[in-house]
């Protein structure tokens, strides 16, 4: 039988129990220490009172499948658990940094603090889903920030693991999560969306931004069943000021059919700090609420709505990825541009969801003064990020597939690698130059960044007709 609470002082399997620090709907957290551990640590123990709610019990099970199955620095780091038999709890790494609660006291946030924050918050979302994991119940209070920065979510008590039995969805048969933040499909009961924490970032970047509830308060599952046919009130009703850009993002994010989001959370913070080419549609201009009759049209058109549409956590995130390209428009031959154009369209070909990054370096002088115009008086940045734009030209790719880049930096491998990195690059297809005097002295980029990328790498040669792919 398992206890009904802890005290202060006493001791669980070496763990010295401190005070209590939080009580949620679900658990409490206690400070703990132990002999052997030196880093700070807290315990995460079941409410199991007279009268609590049977899911606290199977969502606190739920967390002690996933967690330890987790890791990263967007993930408290776990330390041990307590079976049910004896004493429950989880023991895990205490986070020092604050959740995002108390910015809700002053709102709406800046713009330019809103979107810092939502980039963040989408990496971490997508590195678990990369982990096959959904939480389902992302919102201010699960989400922390450590004191170097990084987002860390926390309670995955209502989450779903890719590659686990879902005991909620086994044992219960009414939605859970926190109201202003489900998506559709999880009112509907589907937890298999890593979608739906895509629309729960959108409603976070709408509350911060505007300081409003996209689909009110409401806590009733009536209420909640309204965002099934209901569009929110487009962000610059409220704000007028409110960008185009970051608008288009979250409507898109917050659409109710699944398919109509961002496929990936890896997409949404790509477009969140590269907004100069984020591509508008209607959805940037609207300064209204949907008129009686669309709104009236939806609630009985239903049929369009493909929310029982359920895929896994991974092939989601494999049929979206973002595909770097990386361009040298200095020495590449027009065979070696042709074949990148080739291995460009054969990849979209197999992943037409794919979002791609073309990419050059405009390479700047170690010690001498770099001149931002070339000798005929043009600006070389811009010129570059023309000639990107003309050699993307022949490919015939939808605008919103397509974004453009032009890296400034000394080290252009190591300039290429950080744009991978920064922006969740999943693919970068690049040339490989021919010998040259400079390749021999200063060694070849692609081998570089074949080396060292964390994701797929092919590289490309003119003269031979099968590319090099490197994981």
């Amino acid at each position: 039988m398992a206890k009904p609470r802890l005290t202060t002082g006493s001791t669980i399997d070496g763990f010295v129990v401190g005070e209590a620090i939080h009580t949620g709907g679900m658990a409490m957290i206690w400070e703990v220490t132990h002999s052997d551990i030196d880093v700070p640590l807290v315990m995460k123990v079941p409410l199991l009172f007279e009268g609590e709610d049977p899911s606290a019990i199977v969502g606190f099970e739920m967390e002690q499948m996933i967690l330890p199955r987790l890791s990263g620095p967007h993930i408290p780091k776990f330390f041990a658990s307590g079976d049910f038999t004896d004493q429950p709890y989880i023991v895990m790494e205490h986070i020092g940094g604050e959740s995002l609660m108390p910015l809700l006291d002053h709102l709406p946030r800046s713009y330019e603090e809103t979107v810092y924050i939502a980039a963040r918050v989408a990496t971490a979302i997508d590195d678990i889903h990369r982990q096959h994991v959904i939480h389902l119940d992302i919102k201010p209070s699960n989400i922390l920030s450590r004191p170097s920065g990084e987002i860390v979510l926390i309670d995955f008590g209502l989450a779903h693991h890719n590659r686990l039995p879902d005991l909620m969805d086994e044992e219960f048969r009414v939605p859970y999560g926190t109201a202003p933040y489900m998506a559709p499909e999880q009112i509907l009961g589907i937890r298999r969306d890593p979608r739906s924490d895509i629309f729960a970032l959108g409603v976070l970047i709408y509350f911060l931004s505007t300081g409003k509830r996209p689909f009110g308060e409401s806590q009733t599952l009536k209420g909640m069943k309204r965002r099934l046919w209901k569009e929110p009130t487009p962000p610059r009703a409220i704000r007028p000021d409110y960008p185009p850009e970051l608008q288009e993002i979250v409507l898109h994010c917050l659409e109710v059919n699944p398919a109509e989001r961002y496929p990936t959370a890896a997409q949404v913070g790509f477009d969140l700090i590269n907004q100069s080419q984020v591509k508008l549609t209607a959805r940037a201009a609207k300064t209204k609420p949907a008129s009686f009759w669309s709104t009236l049209k939806k609630k009985f058109d239903q049929n369009n709505i493909e929310l029982l549409r359920q895929s896994s956590v991974i092939t989601q995130i494999a049929a979206a990825p973002i595909i770097m390209v990386a361009i040298d428009l200095g020495d590449s031959t027009n065979e070696l541009s042709e074949a990148l154009q080739r291995q460009v369209l054969q990849t979209l070909v197999a992943i037409p969801d794919a979002r791609v990054a073309c990419v050059n370096v405009l390479k700047l002088n170690r010690v001498a003064i770099d001149r931002t115009l070339d000798e005929s008086g043009n600006n070389k940045h811009v010129d570059r990020l023309a000639r990107l734009k003309g050699w993307a030209r022949s490919l015939n790719l939808p605008e919103d597939k397509m974004t453009y880049h032009v890296l400034e930096a000394i080290d252009p491998a190591q300039a290429l690698l950080d744009f991978a990195d920064s922006n969740h690059v999943d693919h970068i297809v690049m040339g490989a130059r021919a010998n040259s005097t400079s390749r021999k002295m200063l060694g070849s980029v692609s081998a570089v960044v074949a080396s060292r990328a964390p994701s797929t790498v092919t590289v490309v040669r003119s003269r031979d007709p099968v590319s090099s792919r490197i994981r």
